[in-house]
């Protein structure tokens, strides 16, 4: 029996609020990192942890999504994890410990975990004919809440007389907005996971499938660059003596631009025939990006964070592309249900590295390093755009 259809006015109000709070909790942090590990008297190894944290929870958490959402339902599963969100993000800024505040950041990264693997089947299971007007949502506000963690850090801080334990507590807040929307969607749709179809071939192993290989592999470059640059590029733009306020903003940028790549490349995807070369192009300008903070350190820093920015546009398209390479809604949820874990646990092993590099062997070995990434996400990228479609991969 399918489940209850729910209008497009509550599936936009659904998805909206919870696209503009699920990556505050993970971007705050990163123009604050130099605060909380004074205050914690840690030192910059713990800044790599910071910045792996998100990727690490999201890979680790998110393999949970979909046998929690089989029991619960997609609404359901989303919901009690938007409770656990609330409580870690208001309980971490008042720990007087560092793996304490780290143990209720992984708490507070449930809700995204859970709510990155289930929306892309959520939309295919309720969006209908609005499907790519949903992702396109999705993805843009996913960039504007990204962008408003890493640009009002800072601001909020101040607003706050310099607690950046306050500057934290406001997202916990605002996540109260989403809870209670889909609390409402809960009450109309109830258990809401796909129904298994009646023959077996939806069940075929998803590692038979090539563009489900590169998808992990587009999804765990692209989420190890977003979330490097979300932790570990303030730094480096403060060592080359750009200021604060300045660095955090060039990191917001680089989310700004996610806006622009929301609300194109779900379209792209959909439509274009050429994307496998747009996503290449994509790759490579990401290596571009980090090869010009190599040659020109702390020079016009806004100039590269928006290079990197357009370099992110792969990451609505990966997203774009676990419904758009899928026909079915339980494959769409198996695929994303393996994507995106696997791929964040790649992603959180990056992002380490990185760190040990910055740390161990200064920017240069780390920034050399990300390009490198950039040129394999332009080959993986351009496998993982190809029309073909995994349900007849599998079958």
């Amino acid at each position: 029996m399918r489940p209850a259809t729910i209008g497009p006015l509550l599936a936009l109000a659904a998805v909206a609020t919870m696209s503009l709070t699920l990556r505050p909790g993970a971007t705050s942090p990163g123009p604050l990192v130099d605060p909380i590990l004074e205050f914690y008297g840690v030192g910059e190894s713990a800044a790599g942890a910071l910045t792996a944290l998100p990727a690490l929870s999201f890979g680790v958490l998110g393999l949970l999504a979909v046998p929690i959402a089989r029991r619960a339902g997609l609404t359901g599963a989303i919901v009690g994890s938007y409770v656990l969100v609330i409580a870690g993000l208001l309980l971490r800024p008042a720990t007087p410990g560092f793996g304490l505040f780290l143990l209720l950041s992984v708490l507070a990264l449930m809700g995204p975990a859970l709510a990155n693997v289930l929306v892309p089947a959520w939309i295919k299971q309720h969006g209908g004919s609005r499907t790519v007007v949903l992702m396109t949502l999705y993805s843009t506000l996913l960039a504007v809440g990204g962008a408003s963690g890493s640009g009002l850090a800072v601001p909020l801080m101040d607003a706050a007389g310099g607690s950046w334990q306050d500057s934290l507590r406001f997202w916990g807040l605002a996540s109260a907005v989403p809870l209670l929307v889909w609390v409402f969607a809960l009450v109309r749709v109830r258990h809401d996971f796909p129904a298994s179809p009646p023959r077996g071939e939806l069940h075929g192993s998803l590692m038979r499938s090539p563009t489900a290989l590169a998808m992990i592999a587009m999804f765990a470059l692209q989420s190890m660059n977003a979330y490097t640059q979300f932790g570990l590029l303030p730094t480096i733009l403060v060592a080359d003596g750009v200021s604060a306020h300045t660095a955090g903003y060039a990191t917001a940028v680089i989310s700004l631009w996610g806006i622009v790549g929301g609300l194109v490349m779900p379209l792209l995807v959909a439509r274009s025939r050429h994307l496998p070369w747009i996503s290449a192009g994509l790759g490579l300008l990401t290596a571009a990006g980090y090869i010009g903070l190599l040659a020109m350190p702390g020079t016009v820093p806004f100039f590269w964070a928006s290079v990197l920015g357009i370099g992110g546009f792969c990451f609505p398209t990966v997203i774009a592309l676990i419904p758009g390479r899928s026909r079915d809604a339980l494959v769409t949820a198996r695929l994303s249900g393996l994507v995106q874990p696997v791929g964040y646990l790649g992603a959180g092993t990056g992002s380490l590295l990185a760190g040990w590099l910055l740390e161990a062997a200064g920017s240069t070995a780390m920034l050399v390093m990300m390009a490198l990434s950039g040129v394999a996400l332009a080959v993986c990228g351009s496998r993982a755009s190809a029309r073909r479609m995994v349900d007849d991969e599998i079958a």
